[in-house]
């Protein structure tokens, strides 16, 4: 094909949304709002101040902080060439840029610790599918400065909350802790030995994990590794005596605040900043089982769930993260949840948004000089807290009765030449077909009346 045809092709095409990104639509908005709004009420409650970083990034906050082995910077970092020579990128997660932020604004001078939240869209260039999109829309929470458990229980805390107030009651967190740069030395060398007994029969992106991450051989999903992670060393094996409490300290929190989880010694986290506690959340199908006590969880592995579904969130601490960046060790944790996956549920379950007010009253305008008016209208409806439907578009009254009667509207306002000429509007009630002409002075107290 010429490359004539082949453009002329491309112009009958409709150009459409970008592969992994989607349009979201004013129903499914509603939803977004309610998530995001959530959040950020019990975050404020509970001391958590907001923050906005940049949807640029420079590329080295991210090579130098996620690990350059990592997937995200591997193959799925959007890279943007800049005019000065800057090598910038769409930002593919939030904790680098809030530590980034932490640093560049001196807000380790501050009280400690600094708590921020955050809200607004990642972008991954990854394979599109069920809860996986290349614009994503995530709420996050950080706490920089604090190295005591409470930080952990504080923002598992405040993440269980959003979801369950959103209508997601079962919720675990999945929680592990992958140790300190000791622990993990110690451990790695011990994984490896296991792991090189096998190294044919691995996946070819788990022979160069081997390489350059072994940590994230234990997060691969191949059933063809499946068989090797099962007899793999155990990290709560390799705990030294400050990891081992710490952790035992987290869970005791957790057991303290009645919130369920269960151990997962294979959940590592994507990232090289993550050390200690690393934890996702989910919603559980069934009732939780044999969860381990905090006695038990230095003694054995703990229990696993198996058929895992689709994570709503995940964090995890990452005291050496302020130290890739040039800077002291600054003990910090963060964590974030998957907007686009939570309003998915939440449109399967059919959770109504919180802020989607049925409107109570439908303005009908018939006629040029009804329409110009009728703003007029609207206006004072909305000083009222009147919640309001009308269609701009249409002229027949009839067709406007039919729309308000299918939306299941109490009231109708119907205003036409005359009654606009006279200042007057009629107020119709849908179920008694009762109706009265009043001056368009008194329309909302008399709605206000007869809607008490």
């Amino acid at each position: 094909m010429s490359a004539k045809n082949v453009n002329e092709k491309q112009k009958k095409q409709p150009i459409q949304t970008p592969k992994g990104t989607h349009d979201i639509l004013s129903d499914e908005y509603f939803l977004y709002k309610t998530v995001l709004d959530k959040g950020e009420e019990i975050a404020s409650y509970y001391g958590f101040k907001p923050i906005q970083t940049p949807h640029l990034e420079k590329e080295e906050l991210f090579t130098t902080t996620l690990g350059e082995t990592t997937d995200v910077v591997e193959k799925e970092m959007f890279k943007v060439k800049g005019k000065e020579g800057d090598n910038l990128v769409l930002r593919p997660e939030g904790t680098a840029p809030i530590m980034r932020a932490y640093l560049e604004h001196g807000m380790h001078t501050l009280p400690q610790p600094v708590m921020l939240q955050y809200q607004g869209s990642f972008f991954r260039h990854e394979r599109p599918q069920r809860g996986r999109f290349r614009e994503f829309t995530q709420f996050g929470l950080e706490i920089l400065g604090e190295k005591r458990a409470i930080a952990e229980a504080t923002i598992i805390q405040v993440m269980t909350l959003t979801l369950s107030e959103l209508g997601i009651k079962q919720i675990t967190v999945r929680l592990n802790s992958i140790g300190d740069k000791e622990c993990q030395g110690n451990y790695k060398k011990e994984l490896l030995k296991h792991y090189k007994k096998d190294t044919n029969q691995l996946c070819k992106d788990c022979q160069r994990r081997i390489k350059t991450n072994p940590l994230r051989l234990l997060d691969c999903k191949e059933e063809k590794c499946a068989e090797i992670k099962s007899g793999a060393p155990q990290m709560v094996n390799y705990f030294c005596s400050s990891c081992k409490q710490h952790f035992k300290e987290v869970l005791e929190s957790l057991e303290t605040n009645n919130i369920p989880y269960t151990l997962d010694s294979n959940l590592v986290r994507g990232f090289d900043y993550y050390s200690k506690t690393v934890f996702e959340f989910f919603e559980e199908e069934e009732e939780l089982e044999n969860i381990d006590t905090k006695n038990e969880v230095i003694k054995k592995e703990g229990t696993m769930a198996t058929n895992t579904p689709l994570a709503l969130g995940g964090g995890g601490r990452y005291d050496y993260l302020s130290k890739m960046l040039g800077r002291r060790d600054i003990p910090a944790i963060g964590a974030g949840l998957g907007v686009n996956r939570i309003v998915q549920i939440m449109k399967e379950r059919k959770l109504e948004p919180r802020h989607k007010k049925n409107p109570k009253v439908f303005l009908i305008q018939l006629g040029s000089f009804a329409k110009y008016k009728s703003l007029n209208i609207m206006e004072m409806l909305r000083k009222a807290h009147i919640s309001l439907q009308q269609s701009i578009s249409k002229d027949s009254i009839k067709g406007q009765l039919i729309l308000a009667d299918k939306l299941n509207i109490p009231y109708v306002l119907i205003i036409g030449q005359k009654e606009a000429l006279e200042n007057s509007i009629i107020i119709r009630n849908m179920e008694t077909r009762a109706q009265e002409t009043v001056p368009i002075e008194r329309v909302v107290d008399e709605l206000k009346s007869i809607m008490q």
